[in-house]
């Protein structure tokens, strides 16, 4: 389903800046809203996630991970990471925490992994040593296959599902004419065990011809992801080209379309395989047209703002903004576009523990930001 441009999208401008605290103020449809910065000169920040009591763990694209605590105060970055390639797109991307993290301090991040042909995206997990300021008993659970040249389309969100088992979310690394080649990791949702083993209900095990860790498939390049609070199924958004990006809800072994199907057009103009449907091959929930760009989503669960219960939260890279959607059960009824006029790249949103929305802002001083009622 698309919403057609110029409806139900509000959006409030800058309207002051307080030097003290870092904060501007904007105008949604439901609220006021502060955004205060937590902390700046962070480079090209990409993944965020809370460890318990409230201390951030931000990846940096360059290659480094590190820790910012309640205040706003950043560590060094942490020691023992695993080698990445910061090259176009790719650097190390998403960090995730083990469900289990209270108990067992394991962390996973995914990254482009530089080797034999060029890179992949890749993700291991790690024990985190605060004190330390270090990862330990670092183990690579998944290598993207075959590795290519080139820096772009690594899509990389991180989510565990209820039953304990990590998606992964992976691009076509702009490759879009092997998509379709099931033999090989190119756009695709992947399911693993949190030691990298492969589950036995995943929808390819056995199956010739199709690599078992596959999910779903025919994806473009997948930089968001998240499980929704009441289904508690996985939905993920996607870059499209020259518009057609697109929300999913990817089921096991299903078909996502590229590039036989999408909206929009090539970036060199010019239809997109056979249009934006054909039998057998999935629909988006929701697109975009002209694109948004979009990276980091998540539901709203919180508290701080009431209005917003269940709302998916999409940040936008190319306009530079948060897309606020609004369901009647899995159908997309209202589009808001808030913070325009923020003027940054929006690489990624998460819920904070304290009901507030965070954000990463993609620049080579980039921030973490707070969304906060006024």
């Amino acid at each position: 389903m698309r919403i057609p441009l110029g409806v139900a999208f509000v959006a409030g401008l800058c309207v002051c800046v307080a030097s003290v605290v870092h904060a501007q103020s904007f105008k949604s449809e439901d609220y006021s809203l502060n955004v205060v910065t937590v902390v700046d000169g962070l480079d090209h920040p990409w993944g965020l996630a809370f460890l318990p009591g409230g201390t951030m763990i931000v990846t940096e694209r360059e290659g480094f991970v590190r820790l910012v605590d309640t205040k706003g105060e950043k560590r060094p970055p942490l020691g023992g990471v695993p080698v990445v390639d910061a090259d176009g797109q790719g650097g190390m991307l998403d960090v995730m925490l083990d469900p289990d993290f209270a108990t067992n301090q394991l962390i996973y991040l995914s990254y482009a992994e530089p080797g034999r042909g060029g890179s992949g995206t890749a993700v291991a997990r790690a024990r985190l040593d605060v004190a330390g300021n270090r990862l330990a008993d670092l183990q690579v659970l998944f290598q993207q296959l075959p590795k290519s040249g080139g820096g772009r389309h690594y899509g990389s969100r991180l989510v565990f599902g209820t039953d304990g088992n990590l998606f992964i979310t992976i691009g076509e690394r702009g490759e879009r004419d092997r998509t379709q080649d099931f033999s090989i990791n190119r756009g695709q949702v992947i399911r693993i065990r949190p030691d990298g083993t492969i589950p036995d209900d995943n929808p390819f095990v056995g199956r010739a011809g199709y690599r078992p860790e596959v999910w779903s498939y025919g994806h473009r390049n997948p930089q968001g992801a998240a499980l929704h609070p009441i289904t508690q199924e996985l939905w993920t958004v996607e870059h499209g080209a020259r518009g057609g990006d697109e929300l999913n809800r990817p089921e096991a072994g299903k078909n996502y379309g590229w590039p036989v199907i999408a909206y929009g057009k090539h970036y060199f103009g010019g239809r997109i395989g056979v249009g934006p449907k054909k039998t057998g091959l999935e629909q988006p929930v929701y697109y975009w047209d002209p694109s948004i760009a979009p990276s980091g989503m998540d539901f709203y669960t919180g508290d701080k703002f009431p209005n917003w219960k269940n709302n998916l939260f999409v940040a936008a890279l190319k306009f530079q903004l948060v897309a606020r959607l609004v369901f009647d059960g899995n159908t997309v009824i209202r589009e808001e576009r808030i913070l325009q006029g923020l003027d940054e790249r929006i690489r990624q949103v998460r819920q904070g523990p304290d009901g507030y929305l965070y954000l990463l802002t993609d620049d080579s001083d980039g921030r973490i930001l707070r969304i906060e009622p006024k």
